[in-house]
């Protein structure tokens, strides 16, 4: 690719048919013409598509020969046009798993819309259409692709591996006697609400929603599994829980590696920090061997 090319970046929004609230998307490419994988990253819980470091990341798989998509899920409490932090509070207090998996359907769909693609067709090869999931954004990915034959491989950093939190009997009841429960964003001081809705929703949604099963019987796709095992907000185990359901996923621990890969919000640098480096280049070679 000539060397004088930088990363073009295109945003644009959409609409789910679930709901009216407009998402943004950007993506990230060299223009030069040819047609390169796509990778799309889904962002986990309480983050955004431009959180901390994931512009740089953005930039590096671009260099690297991808279109590289990122999202904010249209309920994840970021306004369009806004502050560019979490901001709406009862939009993430309706946010639930099945619309969060009919959003990231509506975006893999607009890239095949014929003549209305947010981004110029030439750029994209679409028979190498790949997910990267951080996180809740990582079982997100699994399930999409598990009910999606477009997507040809995953790549899952520190995922959950089961939706079904399993609060007591008690933190349930009280839940649903008061319609919501309240969590503590420790970045900004916001307390943030989560609606009972989110139970129901699960419970009405199970089968679609429950990633061993998935991982276990529908999961075709190439899966690599990337976690620390230092990582303070999900235990090493759910990395082993996944590889033990497909077993001919590729399971990497990064030693001395946290729940973010060395990253934070803000970022000022230009580079990626150094774990997060690692996962970059450990996934690119990953989905460069998918043929």
């Amino acid at each position: 690719m000539p060397p004088s090319l930088s990363p073009t970046a295109v945003e644009f929004l959409l609409t789910c048919s679930r709901h009216t609230r407009p998402f943004a998307a950007d993506a990230r490419f060299l223009p030069d013409g040819q047609p390169k994988p796509v990778v799309v990253f889904v962002h986990g819980f309480k983050g955004f598509k431009d959180w901390g470091h994931f512009n740089v990341l953005a930039d590096y798989f671009a260099r690297q020969g991808f279109v590289f998509i990122k999202l904010d899920l249209s309920h994840n409490g970021i306004v369009p046009g806004g502050t560019g932090d979490l901001e709406d509070m009862e939009a993430f207090g309706n946010n639930n798993f099945s619309l969060e998996l009919d959003d990231l359907g509506t975006l893999l769909d607009s890239l095949y819309w014929p003549g209305e693609a947010p981004i110029p067709a030439p750029e994209m090869d679409l028979s190498r259409l790949f997910l990267v999931g951080h996180s809740r954004g990582g079982g997100l990915a699994m399930l999409k692709a598990a009910e999606d034959a477009r997507v040809r491989a995953v790549a899952a950093w520190a995922p959950i591996s089961d939706i079904d939190q399993r609060w007591s009997e008690e933190v349930m009841k009280r839940w649903q006697a008061e319609g919501v429960q309240y969590i503590d964003n420790t970045r900004t001081g916001q307390r943030m609400p989560l609606y009972y809705q989110l139970v129901e929703d699960f419970q009405a949604n199970k089968e679609r929603l429950d990633i061993p099963t998935n991982v276990r019987e529908k999961l075709r796709q190439p899966l690599l599994i990337l976690h620390g095992d230092e990582d303070e907000t999900l235990p090493v185990a759910m990395a082993h829980d996944l590889k033990s359901w497909k077993p001919d996923a590729e399971l990497v621990i990064l030693p001395g590696a946290g729940h973010m890969f060395g990253g934070k919000h803000p970022w000022d640098e230009d580079q990626l920090p150094r774990l997060a480096q690692e996962v970059a280049d450990r996934t690119i070679a990953f989905f460069q061997g998918i043929k």
